[in-house]
């Protein structure tokens, strides 16, 4: 089976051309299932209950998140709703939602979805290791397709928890950077693995973030408030096949349009 996965969807940029290319993709590439980020999906930063729906309602089967799903206090409440969007599991408990979901596709396939965040360069959440050890291991044997949305910024947090998995789940991709990588490969033991899928949103931009905006930061080092790029937009993922008996990673490649 075919797993489609969107990097971080950008605002309203991102969700239009992903809207726009979705259902051509997902005939083309014959993807069972599509998975996206969505913690910037609301304005280039957080989620609304409005914006879930519309991503869902789009065709995406599960959305997962990051440290912005905090943004907007009204998705709290949505947090616990919906079966069909994560956030991090590796914040402390008590935090409203949940990191792991399973799935069932019309095929009958039984597909669980995890969200873990990186500790390096950000927020010192929960250790993802061990998290992700323990959230393993509440899954029934039957549900041998596992997904990681690893949303974190050290490349070398992300290739970690990647070898670290392997053998254990179906596929892990990084998000966060907004920037696409250009190293898929099938680890040793059966995992699929990407460090970052990228985003959807305004190519000629800072990670979907007017340009110019950014590069005053950067020259004054006052603050700006940042406003979302317009021009043209691409949509960066990745697709993953898996073999369903067995969950290991068949093939990946990049999704680029």
């Amino acid at each position: 089976m075919r797993i489609l996965f969107f990097g971080d969807v950008m605002g309203k940029p991102g969700r239009v051309v992903l809207k726009r290319k979705l259902p051509e993709l997902r005939e083309r590439l014959g993807a069972d299932m599509v998975i996206a980020n969505g913690e910037n999906a609301s304005g280039g930063v957080g989620l609304t209950t409005d914006v879930l729906r519309e991503l869902l309602g789009m065709g995406v089967d599960v959305v997962t998140t990051g440290n912005h799903i905090w943004k907007h206090r009204e998705m709290y409440s949505g947090l616990e709703r919906e079966q069909r969007v994560v956030r991090p599991a590796n914040y402390p408990a008590g935090a409203p939602g949940r990191g792991m979901t399973v799935v069932e596709l019309a095929s009958g396939h039984r597909v669980a979805v995890l969200n873990l965040q990186g500790r390096t360069f950000m927020d010192d959440v929960d250790c993802p290791f061990h998290v992700a050890d323990a959230l393993l291991k509440t899954l029934p044997d039957d549900v041998c397709i596992r997904f990681i949305d690893f949303h974190a910024e050290a490349t070398s947090e992300k290739k970690a928890l990647g070898w670290y998995l392997d053998g254990r789940i179906s596929a892990l991709v990084g998000t966060h950077t907004h920037v696409q990588t250009a190293d898929p490969m099938i680890l040793p033991e059966g995992t699929g693995y990407l460090t970052d899928a990228g985003m959807c949103g305004v190519e000629a931009s800072c990670l979907g973030m007017d340009k110019d905006v950014i590069v005053t930061r950067f020259l004054t080092k006052l603050p700006q408030r940042f406003i979302l790029a317009k021009g043209d937009v691409t949509v960066n993922g990745v697709l993953v096949e898996v073999d369903p008996a067995t969950g290991k990673a068949v093939h990946i490649e990049l999704v680029r349009e």
